[in-house]
Parts: C-alpha cells; structure tokens; sequence
C-alpha cells in the first residue's frame, strides 16, 4: 500500500505552492484542490481598521500541529480517496497580499472530493486550530477572535 503524504505546519516561512504541490503530488494524482487565505489591504468590518497595514499572528505550536493532523485524519476518513494533505499556517508579521494559510489536498481525480476536502480543511481549521490574528492599521490594533475555545485536557 502507498504511503500516502501528509503535511502540517506552523512557520514563519513564506508559502512555496510549488514545493508543496511537489510533497503531496504521487504518480497517481491527476487533481490537485488549493486553499490560500491572503492578507487583505481594507477590511470591511465594523469596529476594525478600514486600511490594514499587516497583521500579527500567533499561535500555540504543539497544540496547533496537533489539530492540523486531527484535521488531515478526519479528512482522510471522509474522503478515503484524497491521497496527499498540506495544512500550513503562516505565523508572524504578514503585509498584504500575502499568502497566511495553506490547504491542499490531492486525489487521482477532479471529481473525488478533492474541491470539499480542502473546504473542510480551512473551515476546520478556523475552527478548532490555536492560531489568533492582531490586525494593525492606521486607525489601531485589534484582535481578532477566532472560534476556538480549549476544552478541558487539551
């Protein structure tokens, strides 16, 4: 049986899509599904900076891989087809446009799952993975609060 690739990370590293397609591309992949969250230059949202100059962000490494790779489990269980799984967020201080988090997935086709793989993915990782954002602008700073919340024992 193949081993098949399984990627997770937190780095301060900017994103290589190229390297990474590489670590999760076996000769039976045919499709290939990416996820690149970016910085954006303006938010619209109430109560935070129109402009964004960069933001900052944080994470609790161990406990963070540790979610990345529950992620790739639970989409492997989901999707027994998906063959290769990058999940990798950027931490640090990342201006506009620039690439902050990265979910890939790949499978022999376009019509195996690969498109809702990756969706769950990034939708998982908002959800449950310990990485906070502090936007910085010209009118100020502020967190952003994510919808993770630790559970006893975790």
């Amino acid at each position: 049986m193949t081993e098949f690739p399984t990627i997770f990370s937190i780095t301060e590293d900017e994103l290589d899509l190229d390297a990474l397609l590489a670590q999760i591309t076996l000769p039976s992949t045919g499709a290939a599904c990416f996820f690149t969250g970016m910085v954006r230059g303006t938010t619209r949202r109430d109560g935070l900076p129109p402009e964004t100059e960069y933001l900052e962000y944080e994470a609790y490494i161990p406990m963070a891989e540790a979610k990345m790779k529950q992620i790739a489990d639970e989409i492997r269980q989901r999707w027994p087809v998906v063959e290769g799984i990058a999940i990798v967020q950027r931490i640090g201080r990342l201006y506009p446009m620039t690439p902050t988090v990265l979910i890939a997935c790949s499978a022999a086709h376009r019509d195996t799952g690969v498109f809702d793989a990756a969706r769950y993915g990034i939708d998982r990782l908002k959800e449950i993975v310990p990485v906070w954002k502090k936007e910085v602008g010209s009118d100020g700073e502020t967190w952003i609060e994510g919808g993770y919340i630790p559970q006893p024992g975790e």
